[in-house]
């Protein structure tokens, strides 16, 4: 008895089951509109995935334009990206993620204008993933402007007269331009406008994502695609369009194929042990638990923001409070951000001293601020949380903080400097009024951490700086 054979159709698996437009919604369809390409290259994709039996070990990256909602296709491990950073998400993650497969799926606006940058460096260093790249000659999401694969001519929203290249300069040849790199392993230019060109498609995706899973390196595969909204046509006319209008400038082409005489890639493994870490950075020598935790201390955890003129010492003020707290034995984090120029310039840095984890360098809700200057309190006063302190440079602020949920320090922080006879001891000042206020630090323990604090000055200036320190401290507990 001969079984008829059944032919069964369903989506791969590499697709979610259900694809919700919007959240809540149970209806089975894509965004994409009419004869976009978009829906065939999600298919080739999903395909191999289930093919290469890859889907779990997969984790792809949609950026803003209209990949942006990829992740409600695909069922993958799934990262959305700002606009053009895809390959600088997808190189964080290939390296936290060694053995996973990283696809950035990346269209034209995206990848070769504002992400321009990010794409050249990732190839630059031969990141194990690979980027599809959808060339449609256009902004397909945002309304149809000029992007840069724009054709020479080509009418867009804002090219309404056509692409000129006196003003709009010419199309970029993605693919051109990584061939002159040296570390890509794959690099490839494919098309979807008619079935022979989807079959080499196909071809091509599974190509790249077989190198991935071998770790072979960096694969870019560029796909023309059909905009048929965006090039105000119907989606036949718009395969043909391809074919007539974008090959001439984007020739179909293989320019670069050296997996073969590539091995896996070996990155050096990261250090992550803290001694070793500590090792690397030179504080070997630093002891990070001489000085006990000070008990009825105000705060358990700073969130810190220094803030002034460029040239009051707001780095170093940064540095050593981070400094002392390591000696305590706590977290601690410091992170700088200068304005257009250092001296002179707005400067101020976040500063995170604490007893469990630190999740973000960044202090952007502060339970204290230190302001050397009026811009500095007017800033960064708001930020603070309720009942956050504020300690400020008295000296050059005349004005009364405006805010009454917090607790104000006015502080006389470069006077107290100045009468030592040096202005640059501020610093010092400012980390003696914070151990005050805070009660974290002993004064004498901080002057303490001066030979370390500064290493290769003068005993003349490391006394100056002790004698800062106990100026500020005093001055807050004779006044507060």
């Amino acid at each position: 008895m001969i079984m008829a054979q059944k032919t069964v159709l369903r989506k791969p698996k590499g697709f979610m089951d259900v694809y919700k437009h919007k959240p809540g919604t149970e209806k089975d369809r894509t965004h994409y509109c009419p004869g976009c390409g978009h829906g065939i290259l999600h298919k080739l994709i999903a395909e191999a995935l289930e093919d290469f039996a890859v889907i779990d070990k997969t984790i792809l990256i949609s950026p803003v334009g209209c990949s942006v909602f990829a992740y409600y296709y695909f069922d993958t491990g799934n990262f959305q990206a700002a606009h053009g950073r895809a390959p600088a998400v997808g190189t964080a993650v290939s390296r936290a993620n060694p053995d996973s497969i990283v696809i950035s799926y990346q269209g034209d606006g995206d990848l070769a204008a504002i992400g321009g940058n990010n794409i050249l460096q990732a190839a630059n260093r031969g990141e194990n993933m690979v980027v599809f790249f959808v060339n449609n000659a256009i902004y397909g999401m945002t309304g149809g402007q000029m992007a840069p694969t724009t054709l020479e001519g080509q009418k867009t929203t804002t090219t309404p007269y056509g692409r000129n290249p006196l003003s709009d300069g010419y199309p970029m040849q993605m693919c051109e331009l990584l061939n002159q790199l040296t570390a890509p392993v794959y690099i490839t230019r494919t098309s979807l406008h008619d079935m022979a060109n989807i079959r080499k498609t196909r071809q091509a995706v599974r190509k790249a994502i077989r190198y991935a899973s071998e770790k072979k390196g960096f694969s870019f595969v560029e796909v023309l695609s059909m905009c048929p909204s965006g090039w105000k046509m119907d989606a036949v006319r718009a395969q043909q369009w391809i074919k007539e209008k974008m090959i001439p400038r984007f020739p179909l082409m293989v320019l670069r194929d050296n997996a073969e005489n590539t091995g896996p890639i070996e990155r050096p493994v990261p250090v992550l042990d803290p001694e070793e870490v500590k090792k690397v950075l030179g504080y070997d020598t630093f002891e990070t638990t001489g000085f006990k935790k000070r008990p009825g201390t105000m705060f358990r955890k700073v969130a810190l923001r220094v803030a002034g003129f460029g040239g009051q010492g707001i780095m170093s003020t940064g540095i050593a409070l981070a400094n002392v707290g390591m000696k305590y034995g706590y977290n601690v984090s410091w992170l700088p951000s200068y304005g257009p120029e250092m001296r002179g310039g707005t400067a101020n840095c976040s500063v995170k001293i604490q007893e469990d984890s630190i999740g973000a360098a960044e202090c952007t809700e502060p339970n204290m601020v230190i302001a050397m200057n009026q811009p500095s309190l007017e800033k960064f006063e708001k930020l603070l949380v309720p009942d956050g302190i504020l300690i400020y440079n008295s000296t050059l602020i005349d004005v009364e903080p405006s805010r009454k949920d917090i607790r104000v320090c006015p502080v006389p922080i470069t006077g107290i400097a100045d009468e030592l006879g040096d202005t640059r001891v501020q610093s010092m000042v400012s980390v003696g009024a914070f151990a005050a206020v805070t009660g974290m630090f002993d004064p004498e323990e901080i002057k303490s951490l001066m030979p370390t604090l500064f290493a290769g000055k003068s005993e003349k200036v490391r006394k100056l700086n002790e004698e800062a320190v106990q100026k500020g401290y005093d001055h807050v507990k004779r006044n507060f």
